[in-house]
């Protein structure tokens, strides 16, 4: 069965080159015709082209090589460029993982209304599954109304069309796919939805969540609570159905910021002042909902002042939840 064209967008900075070609492997190894992909490489201004180590993929792919302005920009780039039915994003120092990978494959070839396919992934790539589960068929605004969501943006494959204008936004280095993500969903009529793993997410010492540097633990947190405020400010734009949706996502995303907070400042008056300032925006007290255990939990305790020094005291000690 023929496959819609897809574009693959993978973003480069600094990376090593082994890593890229491993990622345009992972690709080049799905059943896809020459005609049904697109790759398209976006060095985001490396220090060092990866071009002549690319040789040996140059009927494969299409390299841009632009002035160093970070991932958002970068993968607007490649949305600009793409001229796939479908869009799937792609780290470069990341994999597509073949068996789930090709069960989304046949999501789309199957079902031509699809709009979106979301999947895990998988931080190994020793994936086996062979087996999967029949994908749930709902709309992006329902879904998002009833369970949480990966923000990541490479955790799905979407269409083109339903993007229409919306981009990354310039500047945000941490949490540009948690802006972009939800935003898309409320657009996406029809998605489905599996567990398959089908793309491995390579944790590194280069990678850009694992950089615990004083300015990099800042600017996480101001740019997680620079997205939150831009989809909460959204929310009173929306239909009422909507609206609901992008709530309970606004709500997960500042329980991650007040917990990130103690986590990432180690410091009280932060954490005051973070609670302030989100009680200002009328985003605290967390909203009294029953999304999941741990989010009623959560709330509970950020309710109280001893509460709140329980978690102060613990949560330094957990290891990063995933």
């Amino acid at each position: 069965m023929i496959c819609p064209k897809i574009s693959f967008i993978l973003t480069y900075y600094n990376l090593p080159i082994q890593m890229l070609c491993e990622c345009i492997d992972s690709i080049l190894a799905l059943s896809l015709r020459p005609d049904e992909r697109e790759i398209i490489v976006i060095d985001d201004g490396s220090e060092m082209s990866p071009v002549n180590a690319l040789s040996q993929y140059e009927d494969n792919i299409i390299y841009i090589r632009q002035k160093n302005q970070g991932v958002s920009m970068a993968r607007n780039t490649g949305l600009q460029m793409a001229k796939g039915l479908y869009i799937q994003l792609i780290d470069g120092d990341d994999m597509l993982l073949k068996e789930p990978y090709e069960h989304c494959l046949d999501i789309i070839r199957n079902h031509p209304d699809a709009d979106m396919v979301l999947f895990d992934f998988s931080q190994s790539n020793d994936v086996k599954e062979t087996r999967f589960d029949t994908p749930l068929k709902t709309s992006g605004s329902d879904y998002m109304r009833n369970h949480n969501i990966r923000g990541a943006a490479w955790c799905y494959i979407f269409r083109q069309s339903v993007r229409s204008q919306l981009a990354f936004t310039k500047g945000v280095a941490y949490g540009e796919d948690e802006e972009f993500t939800p935003q898309l969903l409320l657009r996406a009529e029809t998605i489905f939805v599996t567990s398959a793993k089908a793309y491995f997410y390579r944790k590194h010492e280069g990678s850009a969540i694992n950089q615990e540097n004083a300015e990099s633990k800042e600017r996480r947190l101001t740019d997680n609570r620079y997205v939150i405020l831009r989809l909460h400010d959204l929310c009173d734009k929306l239909p009422q159905q909507d609206r609901l949706a992008l709530q309970r996502r606004v709500a997960q995303l500042t329980m991650a910021h007040i917990y990130n907070t103690i986590r990432l400042s180690h410091s009280r008056q932060a954490l005051n002042d973070c609670l302030d300032d989100l009680r200002k925006k009328g985003l605290f007290p967390l909203p009294d909902r029953d999304y999941t255990q741990k989010y009623k939990w959560f709330r509970k305790m950020t309710n109280s002042a001893i509460g709140r020094t329980i978690l102060f005291e613990t949560l330094p000690l957990l290891k990063k939840e995933r």
